[in-house]
Order: structure tokens, then sequence, then C-alpha cells
């Protein structure tokens, strides 16, 4: 299902995304993922299942796919952006090192900075967490300002809790 919002912003529903799954237990970290090269929505469905047979994350909920213009370096095809609400036993900096390698696996390449990419995963937040190393800011720097995060998450049930 595809509802326009605006002139610049469409919500996808598909049959994985928005869904709620079974909480297991262990940290909750909300991931953003996003993309704009190849087939994105058949990839976040791979990422899905990936992630469901992982031991690291388990998913306990999906918000609805936003399509929105890019920031940054604008010469570029429109994102696709979501968010993954997960439970995980990894610390911050250890589940940052997982999702990069997980990046990697899909074919993620980083040419230059708001380049086209095949798969993004941002750690938003990760409990109450509030850190700033090189590597790592949480929560996410200007996630409240980007409508490819507050949108998607004004669909959750679980995350806003």
């Amino acid at each position: 299902m595809k509802s326009v919002l605006n002139s610049e912003h469409t919500l996808l529903k598909t049959t994985l995304y928005p869904s709620m799954y079974r909480q297991r237990g262990g940290h909750k970290a909300l991931l953003g993922i996003g993309g704009n090269v190849g087939d994105v929505l058949r990839r976040f469905n791979h990422l899905l299942w990936y992630f469901k047979k992982s031991s690291f994350i388990h998913v306990i909920e999906t918000a609805p796919i936003l399509k929105n213009p890019p920031f940054g370096y604008t010469e570029q095809n429109d994102f696709y952006n979501s968010l993954l609400l997960i439970e995980t036993r990894l610390t911050p900096k250890a589940l940052l090192a997982y999702v990069l390698r997980v990046e990697k696996r899909f074919g993620r390449k980083r040419l230059f900075k708001d380049g086209p990419r095949t798969l993004d995963i941002d750690i938003i937040f990760y409990e109450n967490v509030e850190m700033k190393t090189d590597k790592l800011i949480i929560p996410h720097p200007q996630w409240m300002k980007r409508t490819s995060v507050l949108t998607p998450l004004s669909y959750m049930k679980k995350a806003v809790q």
C-alpha cells in the first residue's frame, strides 16, 4: 500500500514493514535503515530475513518505509528509509561493528559523504545510553530533524512506549 504524504514523501506499507514480533529480552535499540541503489525494497526484506537468522539481533518491530528525497548530496535517487526496533546482547560499540559488517555484506561502498548507497544502517538509540566517541554517537545526531526517522517512528507502537 502506498500513501502520498506530500510532494516529496511517500509512505509504503508491505507485508514485512510494518510488523511486530515477540520480545525475547536484551537491550533495546532503534536502527535506521536506508538505501537508494538497486532494488532497495527487496534488500530491506532480505535484511529482515538476515536479522531473523542472526544470533546477535532480534527484530521486535518494523516501521513503514518512507520514500524521501536525499539531503547533503542531492544529485541522486530518492531514498527509502525505515526503522527496526531490535533487542541485542551486544554493547553499543559491538552493535556498530556488527551493522557495519552487515552493510558490507549487502554491498555498501562508502564513496563519499551522503553519497548513494545500497544499504545504510544507523544506530538511532540504544536504551537510554548517551555516548560520543570518534566512531559512534548515541543518540544519532540530528535524528530529531530528519523526516526519514520521525515519520516512520510516528507509526511504531513499541518504540514510542
